[in-house]
C-alpha cells in the first residue's frame, strides 16, 4: 500500500447558511500526480484553499503526513509547496538569485539545495540569466523550483500549463512526472485541460457542486483491462463497502449507480460476492471513452474550471 501524504477527512465549508464543500474524503500518496478537476463554481479552488490553510474549514480535517491542517498548522504546512498558474519573480534578478532570495527565508534551505531543484528541474544552463528574459515555461519550472526548495512532501500546480505553447506543455509534463518518480512528492494538480490531465496524472477526483463523484485511475494500460463499471445495486452503500472491504476498490456513488474501476475478469466474482451480501445487482455496464468523455458523462455539463 502506498504512504499517504495528504488526507482529507469529511471536509466541509459553509459560507453563511450555504454548504460550498459537502464532506469531502479522500487521499494522495506519495509518489503519484493526483488531478483534480472539477465545473466552475464547483468548488476546487475553495477545496485547495483550506488544503494548505489559506481558508478554514467550517468541518472536517485535512493531515498533511498526520498532521492537522487545523490543530497543528505549522507542522502541517511545513510540507507543503505550491504555485499558482504563472508563478511571480523579479524579472531584473537571475534564477539564481530569485532562488536564493526565498532561500534567505527558510534557513533550512542549503546552498547545496539550491543547485539540486535547479539540477531537478533542468535549469542548469540558463539559471544565471535574467528572469525577464526566461520563456514562461523555464519561469514555470524556476516556480517549480522555488517550491521545492523546503522540500515539501506535497506540491500543489493550480494550472501548471496556462499560457504555455504545446512544446512548452510537453516539457512541464515531463519535470511534473520526473518529480513524482524521483522525489517521491505527492503532486496534486488542477487544470482544465483534460487531456493533459489524461497523460500527467495517476488519478483524478471529479468535483461538483462541492462533492466528490468520481476518483478514477488514468493513464494505465488498456490492455490491461482496468475499466470503469457502473453499476445498479441495492443497498448501494453496502455494496460500496463490500467492494472496498473485500476487493479493496474505491467506489462513488453517482445519482443511482455505483462508480468503480476493475479488472473485466473480477466482475462475476464481484456480482457473486455482493448477492452473497445480500445486495441485489441490477444491471452493470462499462463507462467507456476517455477521459473527456467520461468527464462529460459524470458532470452532464460543458465547461470546467
Amino acid at each position: 500500500m502506498p504512504e499517504t501524504a495528504m488526507e482529507l477527512i469529511d471536509v466541509k465549508k459553509s459560507v453563511g447558511n450555504k454548504e460550498i464543500i459537502k464532506g469531502l474524503s479522500f487521499y494522495i500518496y506519495k509518489g503519484e500526480v493526483f488531478g483534480f478537476i472539477g465545473p466552475n463554481g464547483a468548488g476546487k479552488t475553495t477545496t485547495i484553499r483550506m488544503m494548505v490553510g489559506l481558508m478554514k474549514l467550517s468541518a472536517g480535517d485535512v493531515r498533511i503526513l498526520g498532521n492537522s491542517i487545523s490543530t497543528n498548522y505549522k507542522e502541517a504546512v511545513k510540507e507543503v509547496g505550491a504555485i499558482v498558474e504563472n508563478p511571480e519573480m523579479y524579472p531584473f534578478m537571475s534564477g539564481w538569485q530569485n532562488l536564493m532570495h526565498y532561500a534567505r527565508m527558510m534557513p533550512e534551505v542549503t546552498k547545496e539545495r539550491v543547485q539540486e531543484v535547479v539540477t531537478l528541474v533542468g535549469l542548469e544552463k540558463p539559471i544565471n540569466d535574467k528572469v525577464g528574459k526566461y520563456s514562461l515555461g523555464m519561469r514555470q519550472r524556476l516556480g517549480i523550483a522555488q517550491a521545492l526548495l523546503h522540500n515539501p512532501s506535497v506540491l500543489i500546480l493550480d494550472e501548471p500549463t496556462n499560457g504555455l505553447d504545446p512544446a512548452g506543455i510537453r516539457e512541464i509534463r515531463q519535470y511534473i512526472r520526473k518529480l513524482a518518480k524521483e522525489e517521491q512528492v505527492a503532486i496534486i494538480i488542477s487544470s482544465h485541460l483534460l487531456s493533459e490531465i489524461e497523460q500527467m496524472c495517476d488519478r483524478i477526483g471529479v468535483i461538483k457542486n462541492g462533492e466528490l463523484i468520481s476518483i478514477q485511475t488514468v493513464g494505465g494500460d488498456a490492455a490491461d483491462h482496468n475499466l470503469i463499471h457502473q453499476m445498479e445495486v441495492e443497498p448501494i452503500d453496502k455494496a460500496a463497502q463490500v467492494l472496498q472491504e473485500q476487493y479493496q476498490l474505491e467506489a462513488v456513488r453517482i445519482d443511482e449507480f455505483l462508480s468503480f474501476r476493475s479488472q473485466k475478469e473480477q466482475v462475476p466474482a464481484i456480482i457473486k460476492s455482493l448477492m452473497e451480501n445480500d445486495c441485489a445487482v441490477y444491471q452493470i455496464h462499462v463507462a467507456k471513452g476517455n477521459l473527456e468523455d467520461q468527464f462529460f458523462e459524470l458532470i452532464g455539463e460543458n465547461t470546467i474550471e
